[in-house]
């Protein structure tokens, strides 16, 4: 029988009675896998109430160690429950076991300890002024939760990205409204039956389930008990989002699109297969759904050709199949509507006088699978610089390679964009990688690596790919409201 996912309100699922119910597909072979019930707005109303009053409760008068050791204890909880979620996401996502059991469920339970680590040992300020009367007066600087936030998730890790953002937000006191994907529900649910087991109180941690514009989305961000606002996703929804949280002055947290680039020199030879392998990686990973992934590939010249022919070989060694079995290398699209948008892109490069190295269609695949969300990974040369399928995100298995001459022009193609979220940079000369870090518009740089996070670090977008800075000590600005005390001596 097929199981219905509602809305997890005040530490409790909450009855589909009367709701209206979606179905949650599956992207590997298009079968109905649950029935979700979309909150409406009155439901989004009691998360948000909920939310309030754990924070004026329990929640907002525990201390910090007790809060942390919670979050400690959801952390061993993933761990203990870590074949439930490596199911529940690969049911979501239909992507391959490994890519679950090596990065995105480990980095869910990761999320959790990290940022209660950081709550624990961060220092405030603190500073001692001089007054005319020479008594002097102390200053000191106390951290309190923003409140309510609003955290809108996306689809193509929602697991991780979900954490990312709910480890720092709980750890600093914050009690949430989470929006998933209407297209990623489960593993949302799951982490509410961790919330109860573990005794997170009531109210604490709230998902409501739904669609974006005139549905759930909407009615979180535009919720005035709603204090600050994170979202992952494409642009186009962040600007949405920006305009809703305009009313009532409330802070906003973005990661949103990318066109990245990555740069291979023609110095890295000596480890050619690691270059080759990065790229392949960045582009292709999750189906090329990922928001720091490699759209665009710059070769110098003198091994353009070469990469080219062992980028083409790897691409086309990819095993399509079921998530469980343990041969497939490649998952899905996550739906029938984002294949189109894809597909629809791979026409487009055509268009506009693509070459098509490799890929650019729909693979065969068992009969069982064919309905399924399915495209091949695909490689193309020779587009200019502003063709569309160069300069848009495509949000899938793709990459165009363009040879390229010196430093600078490298520099001048990889900036010429209206994002600025990642780039990856393969040269064995240090001194040049850490010129290009410095000169290339983007919230990160890998050298020689790619998706490596240590989560103390500050992450986040510049241009049109975001707005604020998350991770270790950065995460705390926008989770928590900091006051000065100010104490005449």
């Amino acid at each position: 029988m097929t199981r219905t996912i509602t809305s997890f309100i005040d530490g409790a699922f909450v009855p589909a009675d009367g709701a209206r119910l979606f179905d949650k597909r599956s992207p590997v072979d298009g079968r109905v896998i649950a029935h979700i019930a979309e909150a409406d707005a009155a439901q989004v109303d009691a998360a948000v109430q909920a939310a309030r009053r754990a924070m004026a409760g329990e929640w907002g008068r525990m201390t910090t160690e007790k809060r942390c050791a919670l979050l400690h204890a959801v952390a061993d909880e993933i761990t203990r429950r870590f074949d439930d979620f490596v199911a529940a996401e690969m049911a979501d996502t239909g992507q391959p076991q490994h890519v679950m059991t090596h990065v995105f469920i480990p980095r869910g339970a990761a999320n959790f300890k990290v940022f209660a680590d950081v709550v624990k040992n961060v220092a405030a300020e603190s500073f001692r002024m001089d007054t005319p009367d020479g008594r002097g007066a102390l200053n000191y600087a106390i951290r309190r939760p923003k409140g309510v936030i609003g955290v809108v998730c996306p689809w193509n890790a929602p697991f991780l990205l979900m954490t990312w953002k709910l480890g720092p937000a709980l750890a600093c006191g914050n009690a949430v409204v989470v929006k998933p994907s209407e297209e990623t529900p489960l593993t949302a649910a799951l982490l509410g039956e961790v919330m109860n087991s573990v005794g997170i109180p009531p109210g604490v941690y709230n998902v409501v389930n739904g669609f974006g514009p005139g549905s759930t989305g909407e009615f979180v961000t535009r919720h005035p008990g709603v204090d600050a606002i994170t979202f992952t996703g494409e642009t186009r929804t962040g600007t949405a989002i920006m305009k809703a949280a305009a009313e009532g002055v409330r802070d906003v947290s973005f990661e949103l699109g990318g066109k990245n680039a990555g740069i291979v020199f023609a110095d890295c030879d000596c480890d050619f297969d690691a270059a080759v392998d990065g790229i392949f990686r960045s582009a292709f990973l999750n189906t090329g759904q990922v928001c720091l992934g490699t759209e665009r590939v710059y070769v110098e010249r003198p091994i353009f050709e070469r990469f080219r022919d062992a980028l083409k070989a790897k691409v086309e060694a990819v095993q399509y199949g079921r998530p469980e079995d343990h041969h497939s290398t490649y998952g899905p699209l996550i739906s029938r509507e984002h294949l189109q948008k894809v597909l629809g892109y791979y026409r487009l490069a055509v268009e506009e006088g693509a070459t098509v190295v490799t890929g650019g269609g729909v693979p065969t695949v068992p009969a069982e699978l064919a309905e399924g969300c399915w495209v091949q990974p695909t490689i193309w040369t020779g587009l200019a610089d502003n063709a569309r399928a160069v300069r848009e995100e495509v949000f899938g298995p793709c990459c165009h390679l363009r040879p390229f001459d010196s430093e600078d022009e490298v520099v001048g193609l990889a900036n010429d964009t209206d994002y600025g979220l990642s780039t990856t940079i393969w040269t064995q000369n240090l001194a040049r990688a850490h010129r290009l870090a410095e000169r290339i518009d983007v919230g990160i740089t890998w050298i020689n690596s790619w998706f490596l996070r240590d989560l103390r670090t500050p992450f986040g977008g510049s241009k049109h790919s975001g707005i604020g800075r998350e991770g270790g000590v950065h995460s705390l600005e926008f989770y928590t409201e900091t006051r000065n005390v100010c104490v005449k001596l």
